[in-house]
């Protein structure tokens, strides 16, 4: 199990997310995602280690079982994508359906809807109500983009697709949110295939096995070439381990 709940592993604070991407415009390739790297990097900022992304179909199922599996591993799971106002929109009712409670129309989520519609002398409508359908028990993550919340119930963080909505949303829902230590990073860029580097950076890996590194190569003006990636939460012993390798490399 992945799952730490912010427990201190030796001196660390691990505190770590699954990710669910719902829709099936993302999985059709119709809609390209944009916000899976914006979380994990908002993640990675504030101390929480983004360990798992998913992304299903709108199936009420589909989405049930994953919400069912990412948070009995998870501290956190976020989600991304419908809870509009159409009625392929079901993420709000598969995730009350998925922790057994029920969903109604929530005043909170009314008034909110009622204040960002009349400021704009637009209806609230049927279909615009459907998007203060919030699961018994959540709490509401601010929208100030288009007035319609997200939701937390339990460690289940419900954000909207669109990603400047997505965006605010998150940064809404963060100061509540417990974080660990941050994971600081270095980046070593190499002008070597990463053949040819490959028994040094397992020897430097063996020597500090404390420092996550990893290779990523790359194509310069067609010539391949490797960015070592070396993460570590002691800046100290990072920052120990990236001089000593790039002194072995010459870089």
């Amino acid at each position: 199990m992945d799952k730490a709940h912010g427990a201190d592993v030796g001196s660390e604070k691990i505190v770590t997310a699954g990710l669910l991407v719902i829709g099936d415009e993302i999985l059709s390739g119709r809609t390209k995602d944009r916000n899976i790297g914006t979380i994990a990097e908002h993640l990675t900022g504030i101390g929480i280690r983004l360990r798992e992304v998913r992304v299903v179909a709108d199936d009420e199922r589909e989405i049930g079982d994953a919400i069912g599996a990412l948070r009995s591993r998870y501290d956190y799971v976020f989600t991304t994508g419908g809870i509009g106002p159409t009625h392929d929109d079901i993420t709000a009712d598969s995730i009350a359906k998925a922790l057994g409670v029920s969903i109604d129309v929530d005043p909170r989520a009314e008034a909110m809807l009622k204040q960002h519609y009349a400021h704009r002398g637009m209806a609230l409508t049927p279909a615009r109500l459907r998007m203060a359908r919030i699961p018994a028990g959540a709490s509401l993550i601010a929208n100030t983009i288009s007035g319609a919340p997200g939701f937390r119930i339990e460690n289940v963080i419900v954000m909207a697709g669109v990603p400047d909505i997505m965006r605010a949303m998150l940064e809404a829902v963060t100061p509540a949110l417990e974080a660990g230590d941050r994971v600081l990073s270095v980046t070593i860029a190499v002008n070597k295939p990463e053949s040819e580097i490959a028994d040094v950076f397992l020897a430097h890996q063996l020597r500090y096995p404390d420092v996550a590194m990893g290779s990523y190569p790359r194509l310069c003006d067609g010539r391949p070439v490797a960015d070592l990636v070396l993460r570590s939460t002691d800046g100290a012993k990072l920052e120990e381990a990236a001089e000593t390798l790039r002194a072995l490399l010459a870089v």
